[in-house]
């Protein structure tokens, strides 16, 4: 059950009222779990990093609360899903890296194979040089050009 109203105010930043009638601006929501359990798990912060409240599932919250924390997530949060790598420079880093995501096709370059996180046995998390993070969901899914590629800094 949740014990909270959240809205927009003018400025568009989150505002939650608690259950005290307490009022907090400019609240931010965090996942707690992004990619291996997006809709559960979320924090709700006040402007200094404090917890106000805890969602333990999107799915609890009332339609327009819910419609609200998606927006604000999704304007947060940039993990584009590489979908295939579609060419690599050289097998020596740093390379650049030319691979197609869900948001579209683009180029990074990979600095070093530490940048190459494992999430569990089928998924990665790729940083670039700017610090952007790519997510490749499951390993299994790709093609096998794409596979063969990213076996080369595995």
């Amino acid at each position: 059950m949740v014990d909270f109203k959240i809205s927009r105010n003018p400025f568009g930043q989150l505002v939650l009222t608690a259950a005290d009638g307490k009022v907090h601006e400019n609240v931010v929501p965090v996942r707690a779990f992004p990619i291996a359990a997006p809709q559960e798990g979320i924090a709700l912060l006040s402007a200094d990093g404090h917890e106000l409240a805890w969602v333990e599932h999107l799915g609890d919250l009332p339609e327009d609360a819910r419609a609200l924390m998606e927006e604000e997530l999704a304007s947060r949060e940039f993990v584009p899903e590489i979908r295939r790598l579609r060419h690599v420079s050289s097998f020596a880093t740093p390379t650049t890296w030319e691979v197609e995501t869900d948001r579209g096709d683009t180029r990074f370059v990979l600095k070093g194979e530490d940048d190459i996180r494992r999430l569990g046995a089928s998924s990665l998390l790729i940083a670039d040089s700017h610090g952007i993070q790519f997510l490749i969901r499951d390993l299994n899914a790709l093609d096998k050009a794409s596979r063969k590629l990213l076996d080369r800094f595995l």
